[in-house]
């Protein structure tokens, strides 16, 4: 394919991707998002109340408006 490149070990094995961002960076991107999702996925969870409220403390306490 045109804009991709592989990393091949001493055995053939091919061990890494090379991606011509010019070609493909909206693709990367979505992979990237999609990596950093997963790598989160046992994090814990925070309701949208929850950090609304710590926003807003935190902004008081800074004298934000």
């Amino acid at each position: 394919m045109r804009g991709i490149q592989f990393l091949v070990n001493e055995d053939g094995e091919k061990t890494a991707v090379l991606l011509d961002l010019q070609e493909w960076g909206d693709l990367w991107e979505d992979f990237y998002d999609i990596l950093v999702a997963r790598s989160r996925a046992e994090e814990e969870t925070v309701s949208w109340s929850d950090l609304e409220s710590e926003l807003n403390q935190e902004n008081a306490a800074n004298g934000a408006v």
